[in-house]
């Protein structure tokens, strides 16, 4: 009769059970970190100043890919969107999202309005703002109107047109360097 195997038996026949246990898991964990990072966001670097002072040159964020793409979230007016500069799709730009397709935009003396009413822009410093002005346009379905909060040093829609919905690929979420400016994406 074989006699029934007692926990430190157990252990003595796996020594390294515990060991490739723990391995495994931190495989597992890192894989699923990997394919968060890659595939669902994505680390990028802010480059330049259009977005000051709500992101600074050199930042470093986490986008979203998938919030829009998958329809979790619609593209709203305020949010900061990642995409393909309409003239040259080989460089990708940041802009914060004004007009929705349908809104009427305008621009009087640095004040933007959207369908009639001023627009609240507390993201947007007066040390930011221009004195520039800019003929009512509508924005077209399946297109944005973006601006840079940085207004006197922006390369944004006001100087090239609407964005396409197309060439938006993410959405601006969070902070993670400097890590004094941890946080989200205001």
């Amino acid at each position: 009769m074989e006699e029934p195997s007692s926990p430190a038996a157990h252990s003595r026949s796996k020594p390294h059970s515990g060991l490739l246990a723990w391995i495994r898991d931190l495989v597992l964990a890192v894989a699923l970190a990997l394919v968060v990072i890659l595939f669902i966001y994505q680390p990028v670097q802010v480059e330049g100043t259009s977005m000051m002072p709500s992101l600074q040159d050199q930042e470093r964020i986490f986008i979203s890919k998938f919030v829009y793409r998958l329809g979790i979230e619609d593209i709203r007016r305020g949010d900061t969107v990642v995409f393909y500069f309409p003239a040259d799709p080989r460089k990708s730009y940041i802009k914060r999202v004004i007009g929705v397709p349908g809104d009427r935009v305008r621009i009087q003396e640095g004040i933007v309005y959207v369908n009639g009413a001023a627009l609240k822009e507390d993201y947007v410093p007066v040390a930011y703002r221009d004195n520039g002005s800019m003929a009512e346009v509508l924005v077209p379905p399946e297109s944005y109107f973006v601006l840079g909060d940085h207004r006197t040093s922006s390369n944004d829609s006001r100087h090239w047109g609407f964005l396409p919905r197309r060439n938006i690929y993410g959405k601006a979420v969070f902070i993670y360097w400097p890590l004094d400016k941890m946080g989200p994406v205001r």
